[in-house]
């Protein structure tokens, strides 16, 4: 079992997780990073693409219907946080797609930046291609399968008004599982190692997460999010460790 340690303190630091997804933004304009980036950029743009296209049609009709009618005289703040909460559900499910496609080019942009980063690159282990689709696979069947029976808080009455919260709070931890895993899968740790961490970390991982999903709900710049998000996972991994 491999093991890594984290510092307490630097990990359930907010702004530390902040500013390594900021950074990981202003890396993508690297020259170095393009050829890590076309590929996952192109898949992004035709799924992000296709959920505007989708959205565009549907999504009124979808809140009317998460909505009871004996709620339409809270309409006024309903709307807004329902709203929210199936972008963050689309965008989540989208981006897990994404990332099941993009695996192998984010496994060899982790390893880039941590090559550009680290002044002891002999310690880089990146895993195989096999290992990599297997890590991703085990993530999105993990997510899938629980983001499942939190749809259903949707459909509920009384319970769908704290649907928008509980959704936020899941999709932060989802997208601090997904992109933190590229960098810890090259720091040798399966699936399992890489959720004991996270967990280990929670609140500045959730914060990351947190800062990534507010990403992937701006139109046009959801499109870089994920590949940055991998970039300063990368970075938030070595300012975070023992």
């Amino acid at each position: 079992m491999t093991e890594l340690l984290v510092d307490k303190r630097r990990s359930s630091n907010p702004i530390i997780a902040a500013q390594s997804f900021y950074q990981g933004l202003r890396m993508l304009a690297k020259p170095e990073f393009r050829r890590y980036l076309i590929i996952p950029v192109l898949i992004n743009l035709w799924l992000f693409g296709s959920l505007f296209f989708i959205g565009s049609y549907y999504f009124e009709g979808m809140i009317k219907q998460f909505i009871p009618e004996w709620l339409d005289w809270l309409s006024w703040i309903l709307w807004p946080l329902f709203y929210i909460s199936l972008s963050i559900t689309f965008y989540f499910t989208f981006t897990l797609i994404a990332n099941l496609l993009s695996a192998p080019f984010y496994g060899k942009l982790a390893k880039k930046t941590l090559l550009t980063i680290t002044d002891n690159p002999h310690l880089i282990n990146e895993p195989p291609l096999t290992r990599v689709f297997l890590g991703e696979s085990k993530r999105f069947i993990y997510l899938i399968t629980r983001s499942f029976p939190l749809l259903l808080l949707f459909i509920i009455p009384g319970l769908n008004l704290f649907a928008p919260f509980i959704w936020a709070l899941f999709g932060a931890w989802g997208m601090t599982l997904e992109f933190l895993g590229y960098p810890m899968e090259n720091e040798g740790l399966v699936f399992t190692e890489q959720r004991q961490l996270v967990n280990s970390m929670r609140i500045g991982a959730l914060s990351f997460g947190g800062v990534v999903v507010l990403g992937l709900m701006i139109p046009v710049l959801n499109i870089l999010v994920p590949p940055a998000a991998v970039i300063g996972a990368t970075i938030y991994l070595q300012e975070v460790k023992a």
